[in-house]
């Protein structure tokens, strides 16, 4: 089973309300665990969900489970969760893990989300048996669907964006020099994802110097006064403009002279500044590559799409996927059944064997043996059949058969 809730059913107030710390998830975990039934538990807590799964005998409340980690009432959380179990409960697991079920699909965070919350539960004894080998399928379908679609390698956030169109202009960004005038959010970011693949040399210039030094300590960069930052275009490979000045800080006049410097060496320019602070006419220089903040939507848009097409085929690979996995937990559920039977039948055969044992005479070693092999082939050919048809109907979801095999065999309760 699973419940929890996410940024599709819960609002951004109540995830914080139940978000379970790294700090508290062990104990939280254990407490799940001691509820009545529960014999493995994991819990998974994000930015975006809080859901806990379980394999369980009966039907615990895991609503309540969740509402009372936190000093909750479940009516309250009640309207937002959502609770799947058996095949539904598996499909479900696969997806998170494949990031068909993300803000935003494809993103890679959730599987190492995943696998940390794993982790967690195994270190503390709530792994151990089926859901357990749930987890680890999961992890291994989620494998596939990064290495069978591309659901994951077209950048679908701005930030993200303007380092995809970075490579596009130069190949490999190592490296590669950038200069941030502002100190936007979203141009922080970029530098992030910038630096992360290979700018090594970060510029920083603000109106506010103490703004400028904050974000130069977060890249490890070099403040550069405000009033002369135009000095250093020439050695300026990729420009990350997000000022709140109300009118242009750069044209095509200062552009111009640094590209002349830079012997024609290709500038990029990323305008995400609202208003505008880059002269849009910069943009028609040779060399110069201008991108504001539309083009790049325009770009994530795009990639949008794209992911969703990639989405298609990772459904179809979950929904393959969760059929397999139904097959070999049924079959495995049959296991105790098919081992009674072949044991139920080898303790006939002995008995028997012991019974006829001195009506046989003496016996060379090689006759015992022989006789050995012939009535464990008769055995085996009887129980045959039996296993077969077992394991074909535990494919269909088990039942008269099985139920029939364990009367007559009086291999005990149905498991």
């Amino acid at each position: 089973q699973v419940a929890g809730l996410n940024h599709k059913t819960a609002p951004v107030e109540l995830r914080e309300r139940l978000a379970i710390g790294s700090d508290v998830l062990a104990e939280t975990t254990r407490a799940l665990l001691s509820r009545p039934g529960v014999q493995e538990a994991m819990i998974l807590s994000t930015c975006n969900r809080v859901e806990v799964a379980v394999a369980c005998e009966s039907r615990p409340d895991l609503t309540a489970a969740l509402a009372k980690s936190r000093g909750l009432e479940a009516a309250f959380i009640e309207p937002y969760v959502y609770r799947h179990e058996g095949t539904e409960a598996l499909r479900h697991l696969f997806r998170v893990a494949s990031s068909l079920d993300s803000m935003v699909v494809g993103e890679p965070q959730i599987l190492g989300q995943l696998k940390n919350a794993y982790q967690v539960a195994k270190d503390h004894g709530s792994l151990h048996g089926t859901l357990e080998s749930v987890l680890t399928r999961a992890f291994n379908i989620a494998k596939r669907v990064r290495s069978e679609t591309e659901i994951g390698q077209s950048a679908v956030s701005i930030s993200y964006a303007a380092v995809e169109l970075s490579r596009e202009i130069f190949g490999s960004l190592n490296g590669k020099t950038v200069l941030i005038a502002g100190a936007g959010k979203m141009s922080e970011l970029a530098a992030r994802h910038l630096r992360r693949s290979g700018a090594t040399n970060i510029l920083v210039t603000n109106r506010t110097q103490s703004r400028a030094e904050e974000m130069a300590r977060l890249f490890e960069g070099k403040v550069i006064d405000y009033a002369n930052f135009h000095a250093t275009l020439p050695e300026i490979d990729i420009l990350i403009a997000s000022s709140g000045a109300q009118q242009y800080i750069l044209g095509p006049d200062e552009v111009h002279r640094a590209i002349a410097v830079r012997k024609n060496r290709p500038m990029f320019l990323i305008d995400i500044a609202v208003p505008r602070n880059i002269d849009p006419k910069t943009g028609e220089l040779d060399n110069v590559f201008l991108y504001d903040i539309d083009d790049l939507q325009k770009v994530v848009e795009r990639n949008v799409s794209l992911r969703q097409k990639e989405a298609e085929e990772a459904e179809r690979i979950v929904e393959e996927e969760v059929e397999r996995t139904i097959v070999i937990l049924r079959t495995r559920i049959v296991a105790p059944t098919i081992a009674g039977l072949q044991e139920q039948l080898e303790v006939i055969r002995a008995g028997e064997m012991e019974r006829m044992r001195g009506k046989f005479g003496t016996l060379t070693p090689q006759q015992q043996e022989a006789l050995e092999a012939l009535t464990r082939g008769i055995v085996n050919k009887i129980a045959h059949a039996h296993i077969v048809e077992i394991r074909k109907e535990a494919t269909k979801g088990g039942g008269p058969i099985v139920s029939a095999v364990r009367r007559v065999f009086r291999l005990g309760e149905n498991p």
